[in-house]
């Protein structure tokens, strides 16, 4: 089966995964996804300052399953974002089995821009992954980028269905490979009940890095997550489960890290 064939099946799995479900306005699929564009030509901005009971991406635990301090600020005009997110890691810990010292913290810078054609927003943009102070001397370079491409539709009040793929031409500790993730996620907000904003919402993801094995040879794993936020005011509290299917014997993963865990996390968002 060729790398088309994987890809398209993959969006379909994720698609059909929303089918019954939504994602609500402004839930972060990933840690980098940028905030809704601001409508007309206007400057706004936003920092976002929280914690997390274990910084989980994509499945994998890259904090050693330790608390972590995050932020961003964010810049939007019009359709057009940019911004930049950062979050500390345990001296320098990675899940992969190569790292050599990838440095105490993660810096995202990200831009990019959200037409609207219809009833599809759509979210096309880039990110790059820094580590300060990074200390890698294995193969390939820890620092590394993605392109980004979304869509995402309101079918009903309150909800949203959306669908996301990043593709990485030279991925993180590879001389060569690329490597390409399908996200699906949904969501639905509920009416308010005492102080807070219920949203639930989940994820449904494939990633797939050429030449790594995930277990059974595999270059390929599946990711979920499903939980709740909590909204109230400018605080959001929010309470979730993750899994892989990364087989134990996984030669690319460090044990454990691609465990199911439960991860609690809380910001503010301000102005």
């Amino acid at each position: 089966m060729n790398r088309f064939t994987r890809t398209a099946g993959a969006t379909g799995i994720a698609l059909l995964a929303m089918a019954g479900a939504a994602l609500a306005d402004g839930y972060e699929v990933s840690s980098k996804d940028a905030p809704a564009a601001a409508e007309g030509r206007k400057l706004t901005w936003s920092i976002t300052l929280g914690a997390t009971s274990d910084y989980v991406f994509r499945g994998l635990s890259l904090n050693d399953e330790k608390p972590a301090a995050q932020g961003s600020v964010d810049l939007s005009y019009g359709i057009f974002y940019a911004g930049v997110w950062a979050s500390n890691l345990d001296d320098g810990l990675d899940p992969t089995l190569s790292n050599d010292g990838v440095g105490p913290g993660e810096v995202d810078i990200y831009a990019g821009f959200k037409p609207v054609v219809g009833p599809v927003t759509f979210d096309l943009g880039i990110i790059g992954y820094l580590y300060p102070g990074e200390g890698y001397e294995g193969p390939g370079d820890a620092e590394y980028l993605e392109l980004k491409a979304g869509a995402s539709i309101a079918p009903i009040t309150n909800a949203t269905l959306g669908a996301t793929i990043y593709y990485s031409p030279k991925y993180q500790y590879t001389d060569d490979s690329d490597a390409i993730a399908v996200e699906g996620a949904a969501g639905y907000t509920f009416r308010q009940v005492g102080p807070f904003v219920p949203t639930l919402s989940g994820v449904f993801g494939w990633q797939e890095i050429e030449d790594q094995d995930f277990g059974g040879g595999d270059e390929d794993y599946t990711y979920w997550n499903v939980g709740v936020a909590l909204a109230v005011d400018k605080f959001t509290i929010d309470l979730r489960y993750w899994d892989t299917n990364i087989e134990d014997d996984a030669a690319f993963i460090s044990p454990g890290l691609a465990d199911e865990r439960f991860v609690a996390s809380v910001k503010v968002t301000l102005p």
